[in-house]
């Protein structure tokens, strides 16, 4: 089965009511160039724990913004180190005290927020991606985050046709909170994203 030729509304059937275990086995049987991203924001821990189970060397790509609060910086090197993540860290080409200087924290009003967003998170991402070219894709998207996310599903593709899969789509705050602590996995809620100020913001990365 070739990635260009998947049916979404007929995959994701198959896969309607398979684990989030069964739906990354799937999707790892058919990828060549799998890559998981994050940016250890809270449940990250569960997309990384478990395709890291199933594929021990996935590329782990994180593009940190800069801006991240301490507490997610630790979070991150607890799993990176926790999990052995194969992290490929990309970051903006200019520095948060130089950006502090010429740009500042624009709001999402003023016209600077695009430029913003550009450099410190679309920029890294296409070049993240563009260096790793995947074929598999995966997110840890959930129903219920943006009216975008609610639009899509379990499997569904990117604008430049990578397969993009989301095990724990429809799985609640409940639920992977269970799975955490089933598998002794840490979380942590004081995360801060420069780019959408608002929860339910979509971040650009997705549409």
């Amino acid at each position: 089965m070739s990635i260009e030729t998947i049916d979404l509304v007929a995959i994701n059937n198959q896969l309607k009511g398979k684990s989030p275990q069964e739906i990354v086995a799937w999707a790892l049987s058919v990828a060549t160039k799998p890559v998981v991203t994050t940016n250890f924001r809270p449940y990250e821990g569960a997309i990384l724990h478990l395709v890291a189970a199933l594929k021990k060397d996935v590329k782990v790509v994180w593009c940190d913004t800069g801006y991240n609060t301490p507490q997610t910086y630790k979070h991150a090197e607890e799993l990176i180190a926790n999990l052995k993540l194969n992290i490929h860290l990309y970051v903006p080409k200019q520095t948060v005290a130089h950006r502090n200087i010429t740009l500042g924290l624009p709001t999402i009003e003023d016209p600077n927020h695009t430029v913003f967003t550009e450099q410190v998170k679309l920029e890294p991402f296409k070049r993240a991606m563009d260096e790793h070219n995947p074929d598999v894709w995966f997110t840890n998207l959930r129903k219920g985050q943006t009216a975008f996310r609610d639009s899509i599903d379990v499997v569904s593709k990117s604008k430049d046709g990578k397969l993009k899969i989301s095990p724990f789509y429809n799985w609640s705050d409940n639920e992977l909170d269970a799975y955490l602590e089933e598998n002794n996995l840490p979380n942590e809620f004081k995360y801060f994203d420069p780019t959408k100020v608002e929860s339910n913001r979509e971040c650009g990365l997705h549409i």
